[in-house]
């Protein structure tokens, strides 16, 4: 990868832990099924979370690579 598509990959994970955080910050509905469905929803939201703070540190570290190799 260039150093262009690793910032538009930055760009696009960047986006991606927004849309999760204000998915958490809805908050839990009143009714206690749908609260139950939010509630399995949230692991796969910190799993997704996950996943996607990690693909941005390897990000990163990949650009830092190619800028000192430069």
């Amino acid at each position: 990868m260039n150093i262009e598509q690793l910032f538009e990959k930055k760009q696009l994970l960047e986006q991606r832990i927004e849309a999760i955080k204000q998915d958490f910050r809805q908050g839990l509905d009143a009714d206690s099924e749908e609260r139950a469905v939010q509630l399995e929803n949230a692991e796969v939201l910190n799993a997704l979370m996950n996943q996607a703070l990690n693909q941005l540190h390897d990000v990163n570290e990949q650009i830092i690579q190619l800028k000192s190799a430069q």
